[in-house]
């Protein structure tokens, strides 16, 4: 795929970018150049490729799910600026 001076100042004003008209040429030259290197890059096999998150293995530490606190409504809501019975009030933020 190769990109021309209007195909980029079309993609330019579909995504409102302001662009110097003597500009034109050398952003099209970068973006054929950065469309090969995908080109390329979808030339690469990865059938047999697990999908990762980084390139270093990681495992997450975890902790055991132990709760440690909970109960008594009245020490957690004793510095609720308003309550409603074991719950905190707020005022309505969305009509």
């Amino acid at each position: 795929m190769s990109l021309d001076r209007a195909a980029v100042a079309k993609i330019a004003k579909l995504a409102r970018l302001k662009t110097d008209p003597d500009r034109l040429e050398a952003m099209a030259s970068e973006l054929n150049r950065i469309l090969s290197f995908v080109e390329e890059l979808q030339a690469v096999n990865t059938d047999n490729v697990a999908p990762m998150t980084s390139v270093q293995p990681m495992k997450l530490r975890q902790r055991e799910d132990v709760v440690t606190d909970g109960g008594n409504p009245e020490a957690v809501l004793k510095n609720a600026p308003q309550r409603q019975g074991d719950f905190y009030t707020v005022p309505k933020v969305v009509e």
